[in-house]
């Protein structure tokens, strides 16, 4: 029998294309078992590649954050060299740079890593889960939930201390979001996601109108919450941070083990379910591990915005729709933000912008730029 290749030898002449031969079996063989070996050669090199460049990126974040921790230690009311700033850790001595560094800069600094991280992750969490690219922590109310019990705490059990108030701030975050879980599912087996929106706009809306009147009623209550209602880093203490890290720390640990069935959840529910992904529990553990990185990060810094909304677009445009990816971009690129934001906020006026200031100015412009675009970055 006329093998391929002998048949196009004898037609060549004739045409400049290959007309229609039937091969024999072992020839059909012999010509797909080299083109899907190239195939699969071609598949595996594309992804080590990109796995290779996603790599590489992670390392260029965590130099760049490195630098921005540097950074946050030395700028301020006093400059400080980074030789100093690496001196104060490697060889600490009794001097007054020194003091500023390791008693004042880090716990902040420390702080701003922390806050960065919890609702970089949490705004990428609730992207997935609620497939709305426009969402971030504080959609499902949990910034309110902290602010109104926070005035309830101050307004009217007189708590005026940071490590008093805090445990009512993460409380109300957890109740409000328990109350937006409910409200969402109405009953029902499924956790819908634009129920699950709308409840945490409506019931935030109300938390926030009824904190601000108590507010107004209560001058001490506004003093104590004037710089924690915009998000701000200052005069935080080491103790602070370790109150709020545990959660934190909680909360990542429940979001690896939901980020499996992100990528499938993102698909939609019928998709996700038929590919084997159980939807409800990855919602469910994703809604805790929101409920406490946002509840900590608010709770330890305040209303801090748009963190959420831009930092798991950027790593979605840099490492793909990948969620594993998205929140380990994510992890690095949110900290790098709040401290720059940070340090910005100390020397673009003469006293100090919160950090929540400066994180608006960015994210507005961000926000209305993802609302005009025709097509939003896929999830």
């Amino acid at each position: 029998m006329t093998t391929v290749t002998e048949c196009a030898v004898l037609l060549l002449p004739l045409t400049e294309t290959v007309p229609c031969c039937v091969p024999s079996d072992g020839a059909m063989s012999q010509v797909a078992a080299p083109a899907r070996t190239t195939s699969r050669e071609a598949v595996r090199s594309g992804v080590v590649n990109k796995s290779r460049w996603r790599i590489a990126f992670l390392a260029l974040a965590a130099a760049v954050l490195l630098g921005a921790m540097i950074l946050s230690l030395g700028v301020g009311a006093k400059f400080i060299p980074a030789t100093t700033v690496l001196e104060a850790f490697t060889n600490p001595l009794d001097t007054a740079d020194h003091a500023i560094i390791l008693q004042t800069r880090l716990p902040r600094t420390l702080m701003g890593i922390a806050v960065g991280i919890s609702l970089g992750v949490a705004g990428a969490l609730i992207q997935a889960i609620t497939r709305n690219p426009l969402a971030d922590p504080g959609i499902l109310g949990v910034n309110a939930g902290a602010s109104f019990a926070m005035v309830i705490a101050i307004g009217v059990f007189g708590i005026g201390s940071l490590s008093g108030y805090i445990w009512f701030a993460f409380i109300g975050a957890i109740l409000t979001t328990a109350a937006v879980y409910l409200i969402g599912t109405s009953g029902r087996n499924e956790v819908n996601p634009i129920r699950l929106t709308l409840a945490g706009v409506a019931l935030g809306a109300v938390l926030t109108g009824i904190g601000s009147g108590l507010t107004l009623l209560n001058p001490k209550a506004f003093d104590h919450l004037r710089s924690w209602s915009i998000g701000s880093l200052d005069t935080r203490s080491m103790e602070s941070v370790l109150t709020v890290a545990p959660f934190m720390a909680a909360g990542l640990i429940i979001a690896l083990f939901c980020v499996s069935g992100l990528n499938a959840v993102a698909l939609g529910d019928d998709l996700a379910t038929s590919l084997g992904a159980n939807v409800n529990r990855t919602r469910i553990l994703g809604v805790v591990a929101i409920t406490l990185l946002s509840g900590a990060a608010t709770a330890g810094a305040g209303a801090i915005g748009f963190v959420g909304l831009m930092i798991p677009h950027v790593a979605r445009w840099i490492v793909g729709p990948d969620q594993r990816w998205i929140l380990a971009s994510t992890v690095l690129l949110a900290p790098i933000l709040l401290l720059v934001s940070d340090v910005v906020g100390r020397i673009a006026a003469p006293g100090e912008l919160p950090v929540g200031v400066v994180t608006a100015f960015i994210g507005a412009p961000v926000l209305i730029a993802l609302a005009r675009r025709r097509k939003v970055s896929g999830l």
